[in-house]
């Protein structure tokens, strides 16, 4: 069995003060994430917060017809499953592995009430979610208003922060389920931005080639949610 990764590669679990994170510490449940697993599903009561190590999920709004689209990504910056600590208990989204890797998790009971200690947890809680509504506000409007071509170099930028390599492990059909966009136009924005040199795309990898020619062809909406997680959640750059 492989050796669990340490739990503070997750920038939330490293900014915990030491007190909180010894309390925590032996409550932390080592757990993979294969690609394409459900964490939870929508309207479902959440059992566990998730803190991504190495894997990215992403929040999806599934409508009624079942086609989805992404609301938002996490990855080793943050926690799947902030309506259990903001009073909701449940969630219209689903949460799905992007990217397959690892992470961990701590019992919804044990978080309901470090959030209720009020101290510095519900404060860095507080500002980790409004980072997170920004990405999803940010999201529905580049999703509105930007090309398919720039919500694909910005998706790639967002996965890319929450990763170590410049590789992502993904499927034609994840990607177009995750921009609400049919699989076709997934492939033709894929191909594109490789024949610019940017990525090299092949049976569901991605590799990233030029970081700055994605930011360069991206909207703003990448700009703006990086700016606000790195104003929110300033110590995370420097673990």
């Amino acid at each position: 069995m492989a050796t669990p990764p340490d739990p503070r590669k997750n920038h939330l679990l490293a900014m915990l003060p030491d007190a909180e994170w010894q309390r925590w510490l032996p409550q932390l449940e080592w757990v993979d994430m294969p690609l394409g697993e459900v964490l939870y599903e929508s309207g479902s009561t959440l059992s566990h917060v998730y803190f991504p190590t190495t894997a990215i999920v992403s929040l999806l709004y599934v409508m009624e017809n079942g086609a989805s689209a992404e609301i938002a990504v996490v990855g080793n910056e943050g926690i799947v499953g902030i309506s259990l600590f903001m009073g909701g208990e449940s969630t219209p989204s689903r949460a799905v592995v992007q990217s397959a890797g690892q992470g961990w998790r701590l019992k919804a009971q044990m978080m309901k009430d470090e959030f209720n200690r009020a101290g510095s947890v519900l404060h860095l809680l507080l500002r980790y979610t409004q980072a997170l509504i920004t990405q999803m506000a940010q999201t529905a409007v580049c999703n509105r208003h930007h090309s398919l071509d720039q919500q694909l170099c910005r998706w790639l930028l967002l996965s890319l922060d929450r990763l170590q390599g410049n590789e992502l492990v993904m499927t034609q059909e994840l990607i177009a389920n995750m921009l609400g966009v049919r699989r076709e136009g997934v492939t033709e924005g894929a191909l594109k931005l490789q024949k610019a040199g940017l990525i090299r795309y092949a049976r569901g990898r991605i590799t990233v080639l030029d970081r700055e020619g994605l930011e360069k062809r991206t909207c703003e909406c990448y700009a703006v949610v990086k700016k606000e997680y790195d104003r929110l959640l300033p110590e995370r750059l420097a673990t």
